[in-house]
């Protein structure tokens, strides 16, 4: 007998500088409906992974972080929350879905599915308005809230916001990651209790074996190092990473080390099972360059530079996630984000990436010599590309 393809509900969509494939839950074949093997294989098809040409030609993935990325919804299982929100990033060349993080960027696609896809009470969306949208995010079990427009009871996609790395124009969705930080003992926040800590490294990846490092987990687990120390300044495009196999051999290298260091991982050779997490950036004082897009970005309109990886390569803008950290690290005097912005205290950040500038907000405050952020606050955007079904062969858990 033929072998057939099963049709699965699904909806692609864009969120902030990323995009992916957004699934109900109750809309997934059974197996896949439980965390695990049938569910990974599942998502792996469907954006076309592992892909030895690393293409996705024969999926739904672009073959990049930003475009290999999945979603999960289902009504909040958690009280006064109204959806819970799984995210899963598919590696490109692997058979690897890390669950181990966030997608901040695609969080901005997350309020809007929800309401147009029924997730949202009836009683909590207004004709005309802002929807309020309660966000429970599963991978990190924290909460998230979403401000989304809505008119005649719709989900408001078109408008005249814009957001750099994105093309088009859209309507803007407000973003509240509420108590980003990680839970736990005192100085979780900062795994080692630093807001400054020197990674021991091979000579070959740093000279003198030592790198100042501030290693933070709010929004997402990330490593910052200075770029003067890397031998970057911290206007570098795409093209000055991603084309240089040693430079991201290294930047691998230093991510593991950081991951250690964080105590996430506990040897080298576990970080190629956690690719998602944690990032790593580098940070500079302010100055000017020409942005991806042609747009010139002068070192008067930001407070620094940024640029971070995300699965092994430079990111075309700013994963939402990382943004998330930079706002909190920002606002933290003494961290090596802090410095470069020029020290001191602060309650928001400008700060440009390859695309262009992103401005974060935090509220923070110090208490008993201890940091806590209680939220951050970002614009994005979002916009359904495609909504229908997703075809995969019956028997994708063969692959």
């Amino acid at each position: 007998m033929a072998k057939v393809q099963i049709k699965i509900p699904a909806t692609y969509m864009r969120g902030g500088t990323s995009k992916g494939v957004f699934f109900r839950l109750q809309d997934l074949p059974p197996a896949a409906q439980r965390p695990g093997a049938a569910r990974d294989a599942l998502l792996l098809r469907v954006i076309g992974s592992p892909d030895p040409y690393g293409k996705h030609t024969d999926g739904m993935g672009g073959a990049t972080s930003s475009t290999s990325k999945t979603v999960i919804l289902s009504r909040s299982q958690h009280a006064d929350h109204d959806v819970d929100y799984l995210f899963g990033q598919v590696a490109i060349d692997k058979p690897f879905i890390d669950w181990s993080g966030n997608c901040g960027n695609l969080t901005a696609a997350v309020g809007a599915f929800a309401i147009s896809n029924g997730l949202v009470d009836l009683e909590r969306i207004p004709d005309n308005g802002i929807c309020t949208v309660r966000i429970w995010q599963a991978n990190i079990s924290k909460t998230i809230i979403a401000h989304i427009p809505v008119a005649n009871g719709q989900v408001v996609e078109c408008g005249d916001f814009e957001l750099d790395g994105v093309t088009f124009p859209a309507a803007e969705v407000q973003i509240e990651f509420l108590d980003p930080a990680e839970e736990g003992d005192d100085g979780a926040m900062f795994p080692t209790g630093n807001l400054v800590d020197e990674l021991e490294l091979p000579d070959e990846l740093v000279a003198g074996g030592k790198l100042k490092a501030t290693l933070i987990n709010a929004g997402i687990p990330t490593i910052f190092v200075n770029a003067s120390d890397i031998g970057y300044t911290g206007t570098e495009l795409q093209e000055a990473v991603n084309g240089d196999a040693k430079a991201l051999a290294r930047f691998e290298l230093l991510r593991a080390y950081g991951a250690i260091k964080m105590g996430l991982i506990d040897s080298l050779a576990q970080a190629e099972t956690r690719q998602h997490t944690p990032k790593i950036a580098f940070v500079a004082p302010p100055a000017s360059y020409v942005a991806s897009s042609g747009k010139k970005v002068s070192a008067s309109d930001i407070d620094l530079l940024v640029r971070a990886l995300s699965m092994g390569k430079l990111h075309h803008a700013m994963m939402g996630t990382a943004a998330v950290a930079i706002a909190t690290a920002a606002c933290i005097p003494g961290t090596l984000v802090n410095l470069a912005a020029g020290g001191g205290e602060r309650g928001q950040v400008r700060f440009g990436h390859p695309s262009g500038t992103l401005k974060v907000g935090a509220e923070a405050e110090c208490h008993n010599d201890q940091w806590q952020v209680n939220k951050v606050m970002m614009s994005r955007s979002a916009r359904v590309l495609m909504e229908g079904t997703v075809r995969v062969p019956e028997d994708y858990q063969s692959y």
